[in-house]
């Protein structure tokens, strides 16, 4: 057989998966064990009866519980009020740690990486004994059940032992981007009460080190913490408040003492986490220990295929839902290899990415993207990634933002090989993973989002609420992993999601299924523009502009016009900076009129070296449009930006 498994094809314009290189994934031999033969009939089955499904994954995943739940769910609340795995007593560390101490305690569970290059490995075992370590000395400090942990962190290991000691003991870890500046850290501790923050001085970011302490020295001043503890803490730090405590100092007592794991109901509270704030106030979202662990197993192992064998190096942020899901979570209760990665991608050399997967033997890797644009624009000038045979690799995955094709096919060709299987996925911090994902078994087009995940009664819904193929997403069943709700804003649960549609959760995303049913995203109900009374997708007119060769990014946004409602503006940063961009604009407004109708030319087309975007890649739309409309940006809104540059260079 090939070793070549999918195989893109001009003319219909789709990949084939070699049907024998994935019979032994984990999908299949679900499917196998209850008797489906499509993967389709299997998504009707589970959204049939979703009790029957999530019961099975249970199951199948071997997921261990202290007590069983005596009914999958129950909605008579209402479905939006939903409790998952009724009288079930568990917790998620059982799973993700305890039961692989006793199945194979020297198997690398994390690796971390810097930018320096330095590299440091820990088994399940070594996990535990630090996590062990730090959750008895919370519980010292008085930590208890149902209490907030803040933690500002890079990825470190530290920020790792920090989120599993949490749920151990049974208290709620809320993590925080470490590129967010004060008034974003001191919201987000205040909203929640939060007991202690584990943070640190500085961070390394190519190789320039960023000063943490003032943004979290300011917290300190608003919020009522008994306690912050400061990873490889300076001697020269101000503690008159007494508040401070190196955190060797604090765990290094209960190094080598064993912590019993905390007994939990299925509906206690696991991690509050932010929405990514790129389209106004970040919301903050509850995730429960027995939902969210079988999503999340879920997700990594039939998902993305994830085994034992496997090394995942999925670059996100703890403080992003990716990063909870895939690369801690779901990969531990898989009972693999997570890698993470402390620094930029392209730092020192454009190549590092590549060196990283080469280097760890990495078998599954995730990208945004934005990322994945910037990995092509960076080759375009140094033509570095024939270079790379990326023989490890098996799977690919993108999520975060809209993939257009010219991306979609570059990573598929030169990083997957023609060999790696592309999951383009989709979802959201509220979801507690995807809705929509590609799958290798059968045909992948590029672009695609695939299909509904089982278990997830997904469809699309017009404005009067009718099935449609072009319309917005919703979810008509409940699904484990749902948030309990916002505890910033309890009042806005119920307006944000469940009210548009009579108990439909309404998801935001505008959707097209195509005549063979494949779903794509078109863009955010908020990222309509609306030019002389047609709706416009953003995504649609960035699509049509970066199939322009001397395209790397496009980015559009709308902004009021007196006579037209809205006009588009476009922000395009070209392949190269020798371009004529007189010659490029006229080539675009062409492209779009051709495309689409001369109703949409544009009223601008600006050439900027760069899009301002967060650490792990996501373009920051919001800010985009507040540069158009010369709005002045606020210290907190920059906070969020990994390349604050790229916003001065918008406004000259």
């Amino acid at each position: 057989m090939e070793d070549v498994v999918l195989e893109l094809t001009n003319k219909e314009k789709y990949c084939q998966s070699n049907p024998e290189k994935f019979a032994s994934s984990n999908i299949s031999t679900f499917m196998k064990k209850h008797g489906f033969k499509k993967y389709q009939d299997l998504i009707k089955k589970s959204i049939e009866n979703i009790g029957w499904y999530w019961d099975s994954v249970n199951e199948d995943l071997s997921l261990k519980w202290f007590e069983k739940y005596s009914a999958v769910f129950d909605s008579e609340e209402g479905i939006e009020r939903t409790k998952w795995f009724i009288d079930g007593k568990c917790n998620i560390i059982s799973n993700a740690i305890d039961r692989h101490l006793n199945e194979d305690p020297e198997k690398i569970a994390f690796i971390f990486e810097n930018e320096k290059g330095q590299t440091k490995c820990f088994s399940y075992a070594e996990v535990d004994y630090h996590i062990s370590a730090l959750a008895l000395a919370l519980k010292s400090e008085g930590i208890k059940k149902g209490d907030v942990i803040g933690i500002y962190l890079p990825m470190i290991p530290e920020a790792i032992f920090a989120i599993l000691a949490c749920s151990k003991i049974g208290a709620v870890h809320n993590t925080i981007f470490s590129g967010f500046s004060s008034g974003a850290i001191a919201t987000r501790l205040y909203d929640l009460e939060t007991k202690i923050l584990l943070t640190c001085d500085e961070i390394e970011r190519r190789g320039n080190k960023i000063n943490l302490q003032d943004n979290w020295s300011f917290a300190l001043e608003q919020n009522k913490l008994s306690k912050i503890i400061v990873v490889n803490q300076k001697e020269q730090n101000n503690n008159k408040s007494g508040k401070l405590i190196d955190y060797q100092n604090f765990v290094s007592k209960f190094l080598g003492h064993k912590c019993n794991t905390e007994i939990m109901n299925s509906e206690d509270p696991l991690f509050i986490l932010y929405t990514s704030g790129t389209t106004g106030k970040p919301k903050a979202v509850l995730h429960t220990h027995g939902g969210f662990m079988l999503v999340s197993g879920q997700q990594t192992h039939y998902v993305i295929d994830m085994k034992k064998d496997d090394v995942l190096f999925w670059y996100a942020d703890i403080g992003w839902i990716t990063g909870q899901t895939w690369a801690v979570y779901g990969s531990l209760i898989t009972g693999g290899t997570s890698l993470f990665y402390d620094g930029i991608l392209t730092h020192p050399t454009t190549d590092r990415w590549c060196k990283v997967i080469r280097k760890h033997n990495v078998s599954i890797f995730g990208i945004a993207p934005t990322s994945i644009r910037l990995f092509m624009r960076d080759n375009n000038k140094f033509n570095y990634i024939d270079s790379y045979d990326f023989r490890t690799l098996r799977i690919l995955t993108t999520t975060g933002e809209p993939i257009n094709r010219e991306a979609w096919i570059w990573y598929f060709n030169k990083v997957g090989k023609g060999r790696c299987p592309l999951i383009n996925l989709s979802g959201g911090t509220e979801i507690g993973g995807a809705i929509l994902s590609t799958t290798f078994l059968g045909y992948m087009k590029p672009c695609s989002v695939g299909f509904p995940i089982p278990g997830f009664d997904a469809s699309v819904f017009d404005d009067l609420g009718n099935e449609t193929t072009n319309g917005f997403l919703v979810i008509k069943k409940p699904w484990p992993s749902m948030t309990r709700g916002l505890p910033n804003g309890s009042d806005k649960f119920i307006e944000n999601y469940w009210s548009r549609y009579k108990n439909i959760w309404f998801h935001g995303d505008i959707i097209k299924i195509d005549s063979d049913g494949y779903w794509y995203i078109t863009g955010r109900i908020d990222d309509v523009i609306k030019v002389s009374g047609h709706r416009l997708g953003s995504n649609e007119i960035e699509n049509i502009l970066m199939s322009n060769e001397f395209v790397s990014e496009a980015i559009v946004v709308g902004i009021p016009d007196e006579i037209r409602g809205e006009s588009i503006v476009c922000y395009i940063v070209p392949t190269d900076d020798s371009i004529d961009t007189k010659v490029l604009s006229d080539q675009l407004i062409k492209l779009i009129e051709k495309n689409i109708g001369k109703f949409a030319k544009p009223k601008q087309i600006r050439f900027v070296k760069d899009l301002p975007r967060t650490k792990t890649g996501k373009l920051l739309r919001r800010l985009i449009k507040l540069t158009a409309l010369n709005i002045e940006i606020s210290d907190k809104d920059l906070s969020l930006v990994e390349n604050p540059e790229s916003i001065k260079n918008m406004l000259v």
